[in-house]
């Protein structure tokens, strides 16, 4: 399961930086913030 979160969390992230480099800058960030937050690493929202 952790695996799981760690992989979303990395996709996540990655999606939100190349939004955030197309011109979508809140949707970008907004990308980043819910991967740190769901990221094992972060403040996880399953734990």
């Amino acid at each position: 399961m952790e695996f799981i979160l760690w992989l979303i969390a990395v996709v996540l992230v990655v999606a939100g930086i190349v939004s955030a480099v197309r011109g979508a800058l809140s949707y970008g960030i907004v990308l980043v913030v819910l991967g740190l937050l769901i990221g094992p690493g972060g403040v996880s929202l399953f734990a």
